[in-house]
C-alpha cells in the first residue's frame, strides 16, 4: 500500500488538495499524526515503517515554524524516542 492511500481513503485529512499523487511524506504524516485516530497511524507506520515516519517526524515537528500542534509533538516525540 502506498502511504497516499491513506489519504485516498480519507480525504479529510488533507482537504486543501485533490491532486494526492502530488503529496509528498511529509505532508502526510503530518496530517496524518495531527488529525488521523490511532488506526490511520498504525497504517502510516505499516507502509513506511517507523523508523521513516519518526525520521520525518523528527525533521519537521521541531523547525521553528511548525503545523504540528504542541501535544501531537510531545507525544510523538516521547512514542518515537520509545519504540523507533
Amino acid at each position: 500500500m502506498d502511504f497516499r492511500d491513506i489519504i485516498r481513503h480519507k480525504p479529510y485529512l488533507i482537504w486543501y488538495t485533490r491532486d494526492y499523487d502530488a503529496l509528498n511524506e511529509e505532508a502526510v504524516v503530518e496530517a496524518v499524526l495531527n488529525y488521523g485516530d490511532w488506526d490511520d497511524v498504525q497504517e502510516l507506520i505499516q507502509s513506511l515503517g517507523i523508523k521513516k515516519v519518526a525520521e520525518v517526524f523528527k525533521t519537521e515537528a521541531f523547525r521553528t515554524r511548525t503545523n504540528y500542534r504542541d501535544d501531537v509533538r510531545c507525544y510523538f516525540d516521547l512514542y518515537f524516542q520509545r519504540h523507533a
